[in-house]
């Protein structure tokens, strides 16, 4: 316990020196929220990178590969395939129309793209940031909270309320510089804790490692690429849904005011190939890590469930309590919560910008003085940051039983349904109106609820867009409503103002 405690006090130290420091180079509200937009490639890839993968990696795609072996690689692929378009096509067109719109916010950017008289995209754009924001954070409370309880033994509520203290502190101080630092640190955590293990694992067994044969006698659809099903309709419905996951980087806006923040376009060039490798190389020994977790402590015939945990969701913890000594536990306890953590701090953030600097200043007062501005955003940071830890300590008093899964549902396929097709109409078509966008961010976040929650209950169909998932066919309705929109509310003033943008 004293060893897991010292590990602990070292890394969340190392986090309060980071948001001290940062605090130093705060001198206005676009250092605050986008680091003055001189970051360089390594701290915006693997701040992309952190942001985007979370606890979700280390303990929901191991988990996945132990339940389904080989074919959880297709998760790896999709994911891969996101980061790409992200990045190749749509990062420095991006950068080009932020910089040239003076953009520091998600919704300072749709708002001058779009060329808004009203300030309905605005009104709305904040609403859904805010609130996603706040229930997805508070689902990483809960993380936070229910992790401690299991590495320390602490009572839940105090590890929820130590999680919050400590993300909260080097925030408010060092805003998204301080984030996109301690991001990168946490993803490079992240990265040697994955790339480690499935080492340790392949020695621990000195030459005598037989996976593929071990998987094979367990199930044969572990070593399959098709899954258990084999090559069927509802196979390759689960492999279309494993390889959408990606789509979610395609336009959510925790990631996509990273881009804001990168220095120049030609920091992009270099950035780009750091990101796509290192989610190469995460998810894919993520994946192997549960593989290896299915082969060391299971057997033909028992539910790897009640050894491996909900979901496999354990099996990253129980192979470094099995392989290794005391001292790495502990390292690997601070990679968990720092992947929570890399979440946290970046939402809050966006969050904080929504009021502060989209409704507070650019709605009532424009003019307002600078130094002011900021500690409104700090202010702001630290409200809805308590408000979400009210939200995690209330749901866990009224439902102990409870599961977070609705939680990161509304949360972060809320976001990324609702933000995602009007990021992408927005940089690759001209046509797009006010009008497009919000129909687009209305109709995307209402096709998750619709593809999660009644979709799949009609037979005999439903079970195919049950394994596709909700975000794919959400955002393609997204897409279709920016479109049909745009076009009966159309704006050919501003088609003509895009033109030499757009060639």
């Amino acid at each position: 316990m004293e060893i897991k405690l010292i590990i602990l006090f070292l890394y969340f130290l190392i986090l309060f020196f980071i948001g001290w420091q940062s605090s130093k180079r705060v001198k206005n509200i676009k250092d605050y929220y986008v680091g003055g937009k001189k970051l360089g490639f390594w701290v915006v890839a693997f701040s992309t990178r952190a942001t985007g993968e979370s606890a979700w990696l280390l303990l929901g795609l191991t988990g996945l590969g132990a339940v389904v072996g080989v074919s959880a690689f297709w998760v790896v692929i999709g994911e891969v395939l996101g980061v790409f378009g992200a990045w190749f096509f749509m990062a420095k067109k991006f950068k080009k129309l932020t910089d040239k719109y003076r953009s520091i916010t998600i919704t300072d950017y749709l708002v001058k793209r779009l060329g808004s008289k009203s300030n309905h995209l605005r009104y709305l754009s904040s609403a859904f940031l805010t609130f996603f924001i706040i229930i997805y954070v508070s689902a990483q409370i809960d993380a936070t909270g229910s992790a401690f309880e299991a590495f320390m033994n602490w009572n839940y509520f105090l590890g929820a309320i130590v999680g919050y203290i400590i993300v909260l502190a080097y925030v408010v101080f060092g805003g998204f510089i301080a984030v996109a630092w301690s991001d990168l640190i946490q993803g490079s955590l992240m990265f040697l804790a994955l790339v480690i293990l499935p080492l340790i694992g392949y020695v621990t067994f000195d030459g005598d490692f037989m996976m593929i044969e071990g998987l094979k006698n367990i199930d044969e659809g572990l070593v399959s690429i098709w899954g258990s099903e084999g090559f069927n309709s509802i196979s390759i419905s689960t492999i279309v849904g494993y390889l959408c996951i990606g789509l979610a980087f395609l336009g959510s806006p925790q990631i996509f005011v990273r881009f804001m923040s990168i220095r120049n376009e030609s920091e992009i060039n270099k950035g780009r190939w750091v990101a796509v490798i290192f989610t190469l190389i995460t998810d894919s020994c993520a994946v192997l890590i549960g593989m290896m977790a299915r082969y060391f402590f299971t057997e033909n015939g028992l539910d790897v469930e009640q050894i491996l945990g909900n979901n496999g969701q354990n099996s990253l913890i129980i192979m470094v309590e099995s392989l290794l000594p005391l001292l790495f536990i502990g390292f690997y306890m601070a990679v968990v919560l720092a992947a929570i953590m890399s979440t946290v701090d970046s939402l809050l953030i966006l969050a904080s910008s929504a009021f502060a600097r989209d409704i507070y200043q650019n709605i009532f007062y424009p003019k307002i003085d600078i130094n002011k501005l900021t500690f409104i955003s700090k202010i702001t940071t630290f409200i809805m940051a308590s408000i979400a830890l009210l939200v995690a300590i209330s749901v866990a008093n009224l439902t102990p039983e409870r599961t977070i899964f609705w939680f990161v549902l509304v949360g972060f396929h809320g976001i990324a349904a609702s933000f995602c097709p009007t990021i992408i109409l927005s940089l690759f078509w001209r046509g797009l109106s006010e009008a497009g966008a919000i129909a687009s961010m209305v109709i995307g976040f209402l096709g998750v609820l619709v593809f999660k929650f009644i979709i799949p209950n009609i037979e005999p169909y439903g079970i195919y867009f049950n394994n596709i998932a909700e975000l794919a066919p959400a955002m393609l309705l997204g897409l279709l409503a920016g479109y049909i929109f745009s076009k009966i509310y159309p704006n050919p003033e501003l088609e003509k103002e895009l033109d030499e943008l757009y060639k």
